[in-house]
């Protein structure tokens, strides 16, 4: 027999707020708290009780000690005692009928009483004494042992509080300043003051911030050096390859020459490629901002990809819509030409330019972009299981992108093929409204 499954009900998820070390903090601090302060008022309660019953039991059995005497003596006892008054509690009237005395804490007629009662004659002789005070005084110590516990949790909370948010507001520095270095500031520090003098104490948060300004600063090091060494080289190999390529061109006609030629020419380019990545690694690109419209630049590179080869004749233009923006011209054809040059030696025909605005689209229908390149973006030379790598086209066209202040994104389209999506900043012109007319963009 199978038996049927028990769903459980989903659990509800918890606020983020939650999830904080402040939040967890105040709450462990609350808890430990309360616990101490439950504590301590146990002990203390069961303490003064313990000494407040047994001052007023003393007293009581003091004074049966008295009655007894009267009793047996024949004399007529005093108010407050007597043979078995009716207000004796039960259970104190048996203990004293069996032979024993004691004592017992009672209400009597809304008054809290200690009566205390031995035998007599097989009988109980009982005598009780006012326990008011007493009562009031236990009371009393429960109201202020609770109230300083409020207070005192209180006050420790506050404090606990205020110091956790120190560190965590050191925690979140520290980490702001993790997310701008991964964000490729790598001049952004912690600077945390008690890293800087070694004789001061370092608690662990001074010790991670201390370790990550190590670390941004060994890493911003071997990138410039990473960079100069690629600008040396690239400036080294200009001038043999100059000369290399003005042997090239008094070689005879032939196979050889043309092959000797085309070599020369791709390293030239390659170099050229190194210098412009070394300078925008550097951030000494500058732009040159003007007004221009986007269908004609993206025709004009279009017309001049086909005609040096880098582009197939069979590549359409669309224009969706035209659209006015602020941008470097130069920048913009050289970063537009490394999406058609790259969708035309990576991908497949038929390659398709679409201008929607101020939004360039460029996709071919080959095999789209691999993982990593949708996952981090263009990286250097970098090659996927074997397969050929990318080289330095789309590393300058997403870096050319950023100078301009584009925003360049890479997708796989649904039905197959790489899609480059170029957004750049709109032109809108604000002009004085006439005969009711609306600012328009341009």
């Amino acid at each position: 027999m199978k038996l049927p499954r028990i769903s459980r009900p989903p659990r509800l998820p918890l606020p983020r707020w939650t999830a904080t070390l402040t939040w967890k903090s105040a709450v462990f601090i609350t808890v430990m708290c309360c616990a101490l302060a439950s504590l301590l008022g146990v002990l203390v309660h069961v303490s003064v009780t313990r000494q407040t019953v047994g001052e007023a039991r003393h007293k009581a059995l003091d004074r049966l000690a008295d009655v007894t005497q009267m009793y047996e003596a024949g004399e007529q006892l005093p108010p407050g005692a007597g043979l078995d008054p009716p207000e004796l509690p039960p259970s104190l009237r048996r203990l004293a009928v069996s032979g024993k005395r004691g004592t017992l804490v009672d209400d009597d007629h809304g008054r809290p009483t200690m009566w205390a009662a031995g035998p007599a004659d097989g009988r109980a002789l009982a005598a009780e004494i006012d326990y008011t005070q007493s009562a009031r005084t236990i009371n009393g110590l429960d109201k202020a042992i609770l109230g300083s516990s409020i207070l005192a949790i209180g006050a420790t909370l506050l404090v606990g509080v205020f110091a956790v948010t120190r560190i965590t507001r050191r925690l979140h520095q520290t980490a702001t300043v993790a997310r701008r270095i991964d964000a490729g500031d790598l001049d952004a520090r912690v600077n945390d003051p008690r890293t800087k003098d070694p004789s001061r104490p370092q608690d662990e948060v001074a010790i991670v911030a201390g370790a990550l300004d190590t670390m941004a600063s060994t890493l911003q090091g071997k990138l410039l050096s990473e960079q100069r060494f690629t600008a040396d080289v690239a400036h080294e190999l200009r001038t043999p390859l100059t000369g290399l390529h003005a042997a090239a061109e008094l070689l005879p006609a032939g196979r050889p020459a043309e092959l000797v030629r085309d070599r020369v020419q791709a390293m030239r380019s390659l170099t050229e490629d190194l210098l412009e990545i070394s300078r925008l690694d550097a951030g000494s690109e500058t732009v040159d901002l003007d007004m221009q419209q986007l269908a004609p630049v993206v025709e004009r590179v279009v017309r001049a990809s086909v005609a040096s080869g880098t582009a197939e004749a069979d590549t359409t233009l669309t224009v969706v819509r035209d659209a006015c923006v602020e941008t470097d011209k130069r920048r913009l054809e050289r970063v537009i030409g490394n999406l058609l040059a790259n969708a035309h030696k990576h991908g497949k025909a038929p390659v398709e330019l679409t201008v929607h605005g101020p939004v360039v689209t460029v996709r071919d229908h080959g095999t789209g972009y691999p993982d990593y390149l949708l996952d981090h973006g263009p990286q250097r030379f970098r090659t996927d299981a074997g397969n050929k790598g990318h080289g330095l086209g789309l590393t300058i066209a997403a870096g050319q992108a950023a100078v301009i202040g584009a925003e360049l994104r890479f997708a796989n389209a649904a039905d197959g093929g790489a899609v480059a999506r170029l957004e750049l900043p709109e032109y809108v012109s604000f002009e004085a409204p006439e005969s009711g007319e609306r600012p328009h963009a341009e």
